[in-house]
């Protein structure tokens, strides 16, 4: 049996993705030449959405993408485009938090927050000068996950925008409807420390859990039944890293980078419940 490539999009997961594609009309506004059905055929959206979750998974350019595998790549390109300006992305990973809720059920007691920085050497927007690189263009991804590592929220910014600066955002932009009546704990490290913070966390129905990684230690000797739950964050943020389209930012607009992010937050919610290689 031969080994599925990591950016090989399963029958599983296009019939999940292929009712959210918004339907090809023609603008009522606009004349055209020629009639409908007349012209080059346009590609087949299975394979241009084969051909970002390649470019997504491998980090290639996109005129670099293989034509005899994904077609053209200027017709792949404008159908990300287009996609990516319909929310479609953010949609897939919507669906998939509601199908991953059904089966297993969003870890909702244990949450965790956390900000990676990495380099965005063409960004033009969402950048800024990130203090870990000698300065230089940088963007950061805050992020929101289950007890499980499942992303639940996701707000990109410049390197240099602080981890509490965001935290309201980050809360406030869960994609899927939180259970009202059920107790949640939210962890983070000491970036997130301070009275406004913690007034924040409250105020959205959070016990909070803010402690230093020795403070951490400390307790887990305390109390050996203890168990460590802020790591997962961190475990999450590795994932979207392998994903090398997203891991060095080449992409110049925020809503082309975000939706290439919602795509990874999607592939990781999906791989849970094991449709991506399904």
């Amino acid at each position: 049996m031969s080994k599925v490539q990591s950016w090989e999009v399963s029958d599983a997961f296009w019939q999940r993705v292929e009712p959210l594609l918004p339907i090809q009309q023609r603008d009522p506004d606009k004349t055209y030449k020629r009639k409908p059905g007349g012209g080059r055929k346009r590609l087949d959206p299975r394979m241009a959405f084969s051909g970002i979750v390649y470019v997504l998974r491998t980090g290639c350019q996109w005129k670099a993408i293989p034509k005899e595998q994904f077609g053209c790549a200027s017709a792949v390109h404008k159908y990300f485009i287009e996609w990516s300006k319909a929310g479609v992305f953010e949609a897939i990973w919507r669906q998939g938090l509601a199908e991953y809720d059904e089966m297993e059920g969003i870890a909702w007691e244990w949450q965790s927050i956390d900000g990676g920085m990495y380099k965005a050497p063409m960004a033009l927007e969402t950048v800024g000068k990130n203090p870990t690189d000698r300065g230089k263009n940088g963007s950061k991804r805050h992020v929101l996950v289950d007890g499980r590592g499942v992303p639940l929220s996701i707000v990109v910014t410049g390197a240099n925008r602080h981890d509490v600066s965001q935290l309201e955002a980050v809360l406030d932009g869960v994609v899927f409807e939180k259970p009202a009546e059920q107790e949640q704990h939210l962890c983070a490290d000491c970036g997130y420390k301070g009275k406004q913070a913690l007034s924040s966390i409250l105020q959205r129905g959070y016990i909070p859990h803010v402690k230093q990684r020795k403070e951490e230690i400390e307790d887990k000797k305390r109390d050996p039944s203890k168990k460590a739950r802020r790591w997962i964050v961190e475990a999450s943020i590795s994932w979207f890293n392998r994903f090398r389209k997203i891991h060095v930012r080449f992409e110049k607009l925020e809503v082309t980078h975000y939706g290439l992010t919602c795509l990874a937050a999607a592939i990781i919610t999906y791989r849970k419940i094991g449709v991506i290689y399904g």
